[in-house]
C-alpha cells in the first residue's frame, strides 16, 4: 500500500465538464512523478475499482458545482470528501465516485488519504476546451494536487532514527 493515484473525471466533449481530464493532463506535464499513477476515468464506473485498490492516497479531480464563481478551486479531504459525496451531487460523476469509494470501503481498501479537487464550472455545452475562467484555474488545481501528494508522502515516511 504505497502508491498514490490522481484520477481525472469528466466528459471532455462538454467544455467545463471535462476539466478533470484537462487538469490530469496538466498535472502529468508539470508535476510528473513516476510514483504517482495518473488515470483518466472519463465519467467513472465500477470498472475503475481494481485500479484504485491498495492505494496510499487517491486524488480525484472533477468539475464540481458548489455555487461559487466559475474557476473556483475547492479541495475536500477525507471525511469532508465523503460527506460531500454522500450529501451533495454537484456532478453526475460524483455518484460514480461515491459508488467506487463505498465499494473500496466495503472491501477494506478505502485509502486513508483521499481528496476531491473540484473546479467550479461555467458552461457544460458541447466543446472540447474548458471556458477561459475554468482553464485559468487548472494550474492552481494541479498545484493543490501536487501539494496533497507531497503532504501525504511526508506523513507516510517513518521518522529518522535519532
Amino acid at each position: 500500500m504505497d502508491s498514490i493515484a490522481v484520477v481525472g473525471i469528466g466528459n471532455n466533449l462538454l467544455q467545463d465538464d471535462g476539466v478533470g481530464i484537462h487538469a490530469l493532463r496538466h498535472y502529468e506535464e508539470y508535476h510528473a512523478d513516476p510514483d504517482v499513477c495518473c488515470l483518466d476515468a472519463g465519467t467513472v464506473g465500477l470498472a475503475m475499482m481494481n485500479r484504485l485498490s491498495n492505494l496510499q492516497g487517491l486524488v480525484a479531480v472533477d468539475a464540481m458545482r458548489l455555487g461559487k464563481p466559475p474557476g473556483t478551486v475547492t479541495v475536500l479531504e477525507g471525511e469532508d470528501m465523503d460527506r460531500h459525496l454522500r450529501n451533495h451531487h454537484g456532478s453526475v460523476h460524483e455518484l460514480g465516485l461515491s459508488d467506487i469509494l463505498d465499494a473500496l470501503r466495503l472491501c477494506g481498501d478505502l485509502p486513508v488519504n483521499r481528496a476531491l479537487v473540484g473546479i467550479e464550472p461555467e458552461q457544460m455545452d458541447w466543446g472540447t476546451e474548458p471556458t477561459q475562467k475554468v482553464a485559468a484555474a487548472i494550474p492552481s488545481a494541479t498545484a493543490r494536487i501536487h501539494d496533497l501528494v507531497l503532504d501525504w508522502r511526508s506523513r507516510s515516511r517513518p521518522e529518522a532514527a535519532i
